[in-house]
């Protein structure tokens, strides 16, 4: 497999024939779900097709911020940000978490307002944010040549590595008595008066009272198999990382040309800054009217193409028996190709941006797929229609810095404790029930 080198996990052995709850999935969200209900004293085996953490959440940038968020996410983001400054002392593992500060530039007038406006969506947190003039960003950053009105600098932001922190989370979640399961991908879920009785791996059935799907971009096909309907796409991002480099700057930046982050090993994630490729597939046209008003907006944003990866997902069967293979064993893991195109403009802009990059070499590439909502926005929920069927998925490329704290509101709602936040905005059937969805502007 050509993407990112994650810390491998090495499953458990045995398949417990019962538990309490059944996590589907071992991203860092599901991760955290597991190491939540597993410290509220809750049997839990955890389920992963492939390995731990070897989709998006090892392939994304990295970046754990508050800044710039959808205004939804704040609350949640803000106890999430709060998590991570404990984390390696709750796993006793590294994650590389610190907090190094993100910085928003903006390349004119209007986009200064506008990130100007959006800090007032943490006037009720103590959260150190601030506007920097082109100046200031200058004696922040000696040498850049990046032509900006200003930027929004977040120092109580910060940077995780993402190949260290789902591993080191479901370690710690088994450390607490879960069961984590590899190469163990769940078919289906089985259903007595209706409701979850019990899940059928590939390995065999686990009896249980709850499931948690936080299957990534996998999900909308589990979830469908049992006509739920839920609104995803994937988009295609394209990353680089560098060999380490001396007199790079420590802060995490976005532009429109590119982002970087710091590595713990001394090199640079790089990026486009505003730039992913969309596959046209089979599911574009099953979800159309729910991403037209995002697409309206964000369209600039995005590169369409039509593929071969159009007559892969044709041939996924969207409808198989609990019985036999199932879609998720014949592709373990989403490791599409990167557009080199993307990535090499990325960096060079980069380079005319902080000169100190003319030395770096390239030492990776790879991609992922982020899994989409129409509004952006997570779905962290219960499934009305099957009691005991759980939903957190649909992070858009802002799971990672997000994750710890929606695996614990996540836990919150399949225990019944009071929820860390109002999950009323991440409720799936905000898609069914007639509210206006909308996608409001944010990174």
């Amino acid at each position: 497999m050509p993407g990112p080198h994650v810390v491998p996990v090495h499953g458990d052995e045995t398949l417990p024939d019962a538990c309490d709850v059944v996590v589907i999935g071992g991203g860092i969200v599901g991760c955290s779900t597991a190491l939540e209900l597993a410290e509220r004293g809750l049997k839990v085996v955890l389920c992963e097709k492939g390995g731990i953490g070897q989709e998006q959440s090892s392939r994304n940038w990295g970046w754990v911020r508050i800044s710039m968020r959808d205004p939804r996410e704040v609350p949640l983001m803000a106890e999430a940000l709060r998590l991570w400054d404990t984390l390696d002392a709750r796993t006793g593992r590294d994650t590389g978490f610190k907090r190094a500060g993100i910085i928003f530039t903006c390349a004119n007038e209007k986009e200064l307002s506008a990130h100007d406006r959006w800090r007032a969506n943490l006037r009720d947190y103590q959260i150190d944010t601030r506007m920097l003039s082109a100046r200031e960003f200058g004696d922040l950053l000696p040498g850049s040549r990046l032509p900006m009105a200003g930027a929004l600098y977040t120092p109580a932001d910060g940077r995780a590595e993402p190949q260290k922190a789902a591993p080191a989370i479901a370690e710690a979640a088994r450390d607490k008595g879960a069961t984590i399961l590899t190469a163990c991908a769940v078919r289906g879920i089985e259903l007595a008066a209706g409701a979850v009785r019990g899940v059928v791996t590939e390995r065999g059935s686990i009896a249980c009272q709850a499931v948690v799907l936080a299957g990534g971009a996998w999900s909308s096909l589990f979830s469908g198999r049992f006509g739920i309907d839920l609104p995803q796409l994937k988009v295609m991002n394209s990353v680089l990382r560098t060999k380490p480099l001396e007199g790079g700057p420590e802060q995490t930046i976005w532009a429109n040309d590119f982002a970087i982050r710091k590595r713990q090993d001394g090199g640079y994630t790089v990026a486009s800054g505003y730039d992913n490729i969309v596959d046209i597939v089979p599911a574009s046209f099953r979800h159309a009217m729910d991403f037209l008003p995002a697409l309206r907006s964000e369209w600039k944003a995005l590169s369409f193409r039509l593929g071969l990866r159009f007559l892969d997902e044709a041939r996924i069967p969207r409808q198989w028996s609990l019985d036999e293979a199932s879609p998720f064993e014949y592709n373990r893991v989403l490791d599409p190709v990167p557009s080199r195109r993307k990535q090499d403009k990325a960096l060079a802009d980069l380079k005319a941006a902080f000169p100190v990059f003319e030395k770096a070499e390239i030492a990776q590439r790879w991609a992922g797929y982020i899994d989409v909502t129409p509004d952006a926005v997570p779905v962290i929920s219960d499934v009305e229609a099957i009691p005991g069927f759980h939903i957190a998925t649909g992070f858009s490329g802002h799971g990672f810095g997000i994750g710890p704290a929606a695996g614990r509101l996540m836990a919150d709602i399949v225990t019944g404790r009071a929820p860390i936040v109002d999950p009323r905005a991440f409720r799936l059937s905000r898609f069914s029930d007639g509210s206006k969805i909308e996608l409001i502007s944010g990174v």
